[in-house]
């Protein structure tokens, strides 16, 4: 991966170490030298994950719709922001932009980037890695959420496999890199199950 997507929250949430996982999560994807796409605000896990990035030397691309400019504001450091019109125009260019897609705690805004990813992979509209860095179990009860979806029939299992989730992220980096993209030809039928 030359470049990743983060999906991550405009809070910093009630425990500190979400905040010093992302910013640790930047500085990470700077040393390695990927590029990062993230959502463009100063706040929250956006803030630090940028910081992360920019204190060593990453580049980072922000994108952010311009109604959300001053609401989550803008990160005025950044290696380049690009402000776009919707929500939806600023999944589609962060997705443009990204060869890999990291999810860390967040709220709904960050649920429904991710889910949006997801079904984009699902449906054959894009091959590439997903994974959710599983800070303090946080994930733990999406994880339970999607394996029930399988059990009751609303999602193929070979898809449900393809998301890398991990605590470590050296440990989640390697499984995305030896991820493949999920091969579902068929809906879910009781013929298929």
């Amino acid at each position: 991966m030359n470049s990743i997507v983060v999906f991550c929250g405009a809070s910093d949430g009630y425990n500190e170490t979400y905040r010093e996982i992302a910013y640790q999560v930047g500085v990470t994807l700077a040393e390695k030298k990927i590029r990062i796409i993230y959502g463009g605000a100063k706040i929250g896990l956006m803030g630090a994950l940028a910081d992360g990035a920019l204190n060593h030397n990453g580049e980072i691309i922000g994108v952010i719709p311009e109604f959300l400019k001053t609401k989550e504001v803008a990160h005025t450091g950044l290696s380049r922001l690009i402000t776009v019109n919707t929500m939806h125009e600023r999944k589609l260019k962060m997705h443009e932009l990204s060869d890999g897609i990291l999810t860390l705690p967040g709220g709904w805004g960050t649920m429904e980037e991710l889910f949006e990813m997801l079904t984009w992979g699902q449906l054959g509209l894009h091959s590439k890695p997903v994974g959710i860095l599983n800070i303090n179990g946080y994930y733990d009860a999406l994880k339970a959420l999607c394996d029930n979806m399988v059990v009751e029939g609303f999602l193929n299992e070979t898809v449900n496999n393809s998301i890398s989730i991990n605590e470590s992220f050296d440990s989640l980096l390697e499984l995305m890199y030896a991820s493949m993209p999920p091969i579902n030809k068929k809906w879910i039928t009781k013929q298929t199950i």
